[in-house]
């Protein structure tokens, strides 16, 4: 069984450096991280870059290009549902092309939840401030450090941006398809199972629904998202951006007509050259 998961580990880390990464960071010294996720043993693969069984947190750097540095960087934190982590178009594709554009990126893998609803999130705050503390090594701006996630990693983007101190939270957040409310008719009810366990009260989904908790406080914000995504409806998304600009937030939400759910940096969105396009001209209008 141990050679099994040591082959099992070497090949994973084999075909993400097919990726490039720059760097690897573990989050907690010694894995001791606040809290458990109450899971055993090492993430493995249920099938191409999709890793469940998360016990560790760390961060993949991708540096950014020196001819087009901005300053800025941002965290990744991929989708699946709070179940397992969609490393690929959600994760590595994305930091690549982050880092083309001058931008660096650190893809996170964080600890997936087994209804411990604070690890991801200890975990997406404490890569935050990694970053900014290291910000000289990675020739960044401390204060240009943004959060991206996708379906349920953009709840734990925007977990990060409205429920820790201020002072801990990023410069700026970018959501794809989000998971964000806690209403029958436009949240994914398996990512809040996942996050909070089956039997979590409707008062318990309430203080993790995002559209509930944004504040005057919440940085500026960015949405992406497709009309025809069954997955999660983007009437979650329409409802927080509500939120944010009852609360004078600087947001900015952006409706494709089709996709679906999950397209993350693919070739094959048919919007991708959109999307792009605007979300830098997004991030070189951020003051």
């Amino acid at each position: 069984m141990a050679i099994l998961v040591a082959s099992t580990a070497i090949a994973q880390e084999q075909k993400r450096s097919n990726y490039y990464q720059d760097d690897t960071i573990l989050i907690w010294d010694n894995n001791k991280a606040p809290h458990s996720n109450g899971l055993e043993g090492e993430a493995y693969e249920a099938t191409p870059y999709r890793l469940v069984n998360t016990t560790k947190a760390q961060l993949y750097l991708y540096n950014a290009d020196p001819a087009k540095a901005t300053g800025q960087a941002v965290v990744i934190c991929p989708g699946g549902g709070y179940a397992k982590l969609s490393m690929d178009q959600e994760g590595y594709l994305m930091a690549q092309w982050l880092a083309k554009n001058g931008i660096a990126a650190f893809v996170l893998e964080y600890r997936l939840p087994n209804g411990h609803r604070e690890v991801p999130l200890e975990d997406a705050v404490e890569a935050i401030r990694i970053v900014r503390k290291r910000a000289k090594k990675f020739n960044i701006d401390p204060a240009k450090v943004g959060i991206m996630g996708f379906s349920a990693g953009g709840h734990l983007a925007a977990s990060a941006s409205n429920k820790p101190a201020v002072e801990d939270r990023p410069n700026f957040s970018i959501l794809f398809y989000p998971v964000l409310t806690a209403g029958d008719f436009n949240t994914h009810r398996g990512s809040f199972r996942n996050l909070l366990g089956k039997r979590h009260t409707a008062a318990e989904a309430d203080e993790w629904a995002m559209d509930k908790i944004a504040s005057e406080q919440t940085p500026p914000t960015i949405l992406l998202l497709s009309d025809d995504d069954t997955t999660v409806p983007a009437a979650g998304s329409a409802l927080y951006y509500a939120a944010l600009r009852y609360h004078g937030v600087k947001a900015s939400i952006h409706i494709f007509p089709t996709g679906g759910h999950g397209w993350g940096n693919y070739d094959k969105f048919a919007y991708q050259k959109e999307w792009q396009h605007l979300l830098l001209r997004w991030l070189s209008e951020l003051k």
